[in-house]
């Protein structure tokens, strides 16, 4: 199959799905392209981009996309029609909510196929952005020929919010690669707790400087490290330094998750809203122990031990749930974690269900275009 990825920036757990899967289509012999922003990114998204480029037969192709809309996306989508028609593909996947616009809004004959990742899925019609956006995944589901959802939450939500999918829907986990499986230990000096994430108020940042603060000033902790980068990276900082934490929380900036995981004893997870996050996936890949909100699919990965998760918003709770973790609690449940991850969350066994989806979707397809 000759097939198109399309998504908006390199970065993430969004871009890392879509580097894997394309990565793993290109071995099984498919001819894979990107279509993806061309302003943001940085260091790492670069370097894999060129790890990409030798399996990107269709080619990786680079075009101004803005977050929010704006006239910047009449381009965006000429654009990606061009290159679908270009690169003559079979399939165009995009990814995110950008993403999955652009490549149903080209309208090109190919498959189309959108995973939503999250993205507007996390919005609420109690907002007038939320109901906007909405109004538009409903009428965007009229030109898709096939939703991809990385977990049993995703097509909850989307039935809730957006209605019941009219072309065929799959659910097909995030995976991990083998060499992410290798278990790491926590540095000698490392801090008591870990966050790795993006800096914004949707992974709960905020929530988890409160339960810190809890906690050393009852000195039941002495430190936490903070990896990562975002919106609101600054009125975090600006927070820490009113408490008085700054000798006891550190900020780490950006660095590859299993890296970061060395640097505390702890990963905390403590996120208002997710899908199926690759940071949960590649810390229980690697044993390292956890404590994670239960929010989206985060309970799918947890299975049987999703009784460990605690609620969003509740700094007392995920305090507590520091503590144990910290002395011990759950060392079992780390490696069962660990097995069941390795198990059932590969990138061999995504890929395996991606194809077989836009095989079946083909298929129902055919004697409408055939």
């Amino acid at each position: 199959m000759r097939i198109l990825h399309v998504l908006r920036a390199p970065v993430g757990g969004l871009f890392r799905h879509v580097a894997d899967l394309a990565e793993a289509q290109a071995a099984r012999g498919h001819a894979i392209g990107l279509v993806l922003e061309s302003t943001t990114g940085g260091a790492e998204s670069e370097r894999m981009l060129q790890r990409l480029a030798p399996a990107a037969k269709l080619g990786i192709h680079r075009v101004p996309m803005s977050r929010h809309l704006g006239f910047s996306d009449f381009n965006a989508i000429r654009f990606v029609k061009a290159s679908v028609g270009e690169s003559k593909a079979d399939i165009v996947h995009g990814h995110g909510a950008k993403g999955g616009a652009y490549a149903r809004l080209a309208d090109t004959g190919a498959l189309r196929v959108y995973t939503p990742h999250g993205g507007t899925l996390h919005y609420s019609a109690a907002s007038p952005l939320g109901l906007l956006y909405l109004y538009l995944e409903r009428r965007l589901a009229r030109r898709t020929d096939l939703f991809l959802f990385e977990s049993e939450f995703g097509l909850r939500a989307f039935r809730e919010k957006i209605g019941a999918p009219r072309a065929l829907a799959r659910v097909v986990h995030n995976g991990v690669r083998p060499d992410e499986l290798v278990p790491i230990a926590s540095d000698d000096d490392a801090e008591d707790v870990v966050f790795v994430g993006e800096l914004r108020r949707l992974k709960g940042v905020d929530v988890l400087i409160e339960a810190l603060s809890r906690l050393i000033a009852e000195e039941r902790i002495e430190s936490a490290i903070l990896f990562g980068d975002g919106p609101d990276a600054g009125a975090y900082r600006a927070e820490i330094e009113r408490r008085g934490l700054s000798p006891h929380i550190q900020f780490g900036g950006s660095k590859l998750a299993r890296e970061a995981f060395k640097r505390g004893r702890v990963l905390a997870v403590p996120s208002r809203a997710e899908s199926l996050p690759y940071i949960v996936l590649e810390a229980a890949a690697a044993s390292v122990p956890m404590v994670a909100t239960r929010v989206g699919g985060i309970a799918e990965i947890f299975g049987p031990d999703e009784v460990a998760l605690v609620p969003p918003e509740d700094p007392a709770a995920l305090a507590e749930a520091i503590l144990r973790a910290l002395e011990g609690d759950g060392a079992m449940r780390t490696k069962r974690l660990h097995e069941r991850v390795a198990r059932q969350f590969s990138v061999a066994a995504m890929t395996d269900g991606v194809l077989a989806a836009y095989q079946e979707a083909l298929a129902a397809r055919a004697p409408l275009h055939g």
